[in-house]
């Protein structure tokens, strides 16, 4: 039976709601928010990373460069993770659910509207500023958010079940993005990812409430309604950007702010940036079909799946620091042996870097937000961690154009895959310096 409470408070929805009508299975409607919070999830990571099949049609439609492509590129990601801290503190201020429709209405209009595009800024703007700002809506603080709102138990597991939603996007539909752009063109590739955004629409309105006290409810796991576990809404009216910008302010005093937003800087960069966006490019490079690369990094997001749920699991178990450590240093070694590995075909090497990475890819994450809650609190921890995603996403940005530019000037890719591996190196040595301290600022009103 869910565990509900007598008198949720302000704020309460008292709309009625349909769910509520059915009979009790015994399953907390935490799982069923979970559930399609996973799904939206899944879907802005499929839109997002749909770029990286539909770069080289796009160039050969239009006669558009390597670097104007992804310099349009470079945008979507830095804008993806910039509108982080400020989606967040939308969520504290108008709703989680509100945010995530508008988000998903602007996926569909903005990926639909490249159908007519004609212009290098046509891109620019749909690509990287209309579903870059969408996806970063949705793909960076949603997940963390529901998990501290609608679970005590189990938080760290459901992190990085929430995370490895990106990874699923890619598995599920960058094959078929890819068959798609080759058999009927890049359009109706572009029509599909329009058409999924508006299919997700109903089911958030459907199921998602902002809080659990909305429908008289108590998170899962949570003693009562007094649990100090339990997260509760920031007492400030303040508005979104103002709220973002304090907590910006005050995490920066704090030394753990810059470790986590400096190695997560260097995980956007080796991650979304350079394998996201350039990995079917160059591997079409050395003679590869872009079907078969992109069934490759659909399998780099099938194995992160396991590998960030795994690190969700062990977040809740191990020091944090040395997890990133672990992730860090071997992604950064891995890196180092792409130009060796890559070729016409998927040889074992290729198929073993493949695996790994992918158990790596952003397992990063649980650990990342765990070492946030930690040094912000719980409530704070949202908002900070929209900062700390937005350096991922800059990171990542500067990787796409950085690797965009080194191919066009000298050719190959090697260059690029040498850079990140010394900087995941580098961020490997850099985890060690965060401490483990409970709530190192109180920034008022943030959530």
């Amino acid at each position: 039976m869910h565990e509900r409470v007598a008198d949720s408070g302000p704020g309460t929805d008292d709309r009625t709601d349909a769910l509520d009508a059915l009979p009790d299975s015994g399953l907390h409607r935490a799982w069923l928010v979970a559930g399609v919070t996973f799904g939206v999830l899944v879907a802005a990571a499929a839109f997002r990373s749909s770029t990286g099949v539909l770069i080289e049609p796009i160039e050969a439609t239009f006669g558009w460069s390597r670097a104007l492509t992804s310099g349009a590129v470079a945008l979507n990601l830095a804008v993806f993770g910039l509108v982080a801290p400020f989606a967040a503190a939308a969520m504290e201020r108008f709703g989680l659910r509100r945010v995530a429709v508008v988000a998903l209405l602007a996926i569909a209009a903005g990926t639909s509207l490249t159908l007519v595009m004609t212009r290098p800024w046509h891109l620019v703007v749909l690509w990287g500023l209309v579903v870059g700002g969408a996806t970063g809506s949705l793909a960076s603080v949603v997940g963390p958010i529901v998990a501290n709102r609608w679970f005590v138990r189990n938080r760290g597991l459901v992190t990085g079940i929430f995370a490895a939603g990106s990874a699923t996007g890619q598995l599920v539909f960058l094959p078929t993005i890819a068959r798609l752009t080759t058999s009927q063109g890049w359009r109706s590739a572009s029509l599909v990812v329009a058409v999924l955004a508006l299919l997700l629409v109903p089911f958030v309105l459907l199921v998602v409430r902002d809080r659990p006290a909305d429908i008289g409810l108590l998170p899962l796991g949570a003693e009562g309604p007094d649990d100090p576990r339990i997260s509760r809404p920031a007492a400030s009216t303040a508005g979104a950007v103002r709220t973002a910008l304090q907590n910006l302010a005050l995490a920066a005093r704090v030394r753990e702010f810059w470790v986590l937003a400096g190695t997560f800087f260097v995980c956007g960069w080796s991650t979304n940036g350079l394998i996201g966006t350039h990995f079917v490019a160059a591997a079409h490079d050395h003679g590869m079909p872009a079907t078969t690369a992109a069934g490759l990094l659909a399998l780099i997001g099938g194995f992160d799946l396991v590998g960030t749920v795994a690190s969700g699991w062990l977040s809740d178990r191990v020091d944090p620091r040395y997890l990133l450590l672990a992730y860090y240093g071997l992604r950064g070694i891995a890196l180092l042996t792409v130009p060796a590995v890559l070729g016409p075909a998927v040889a074992p090497p290729l198929l073993f870097f493949v695996v790994f990475y992918g158990l790596d890819w952003i397992a990063t994450v649980p650990p990342t937000v765990a070492l946030c809650r930690e040094a912000f609190g719980l409530e704070r921890s949202g908002v900070v961690f929209g900062w700390v995603f937005a350096s991922h996403m800059v990171g990542a940005a500067v990787a796409a154009q950085f690797a965009g530019v080194v191919r066009e000037v000298t050719g190959s890719y090697s260059t690029a895959w040498w850079t990140a591996g010394v900087l995941c190196l580098v961020a490997a040595a850099a985890c060690l310096a965060a401490r483990r301290t409970p709530a190192a600022v109180q920034p008022a009103g943030a959530g």
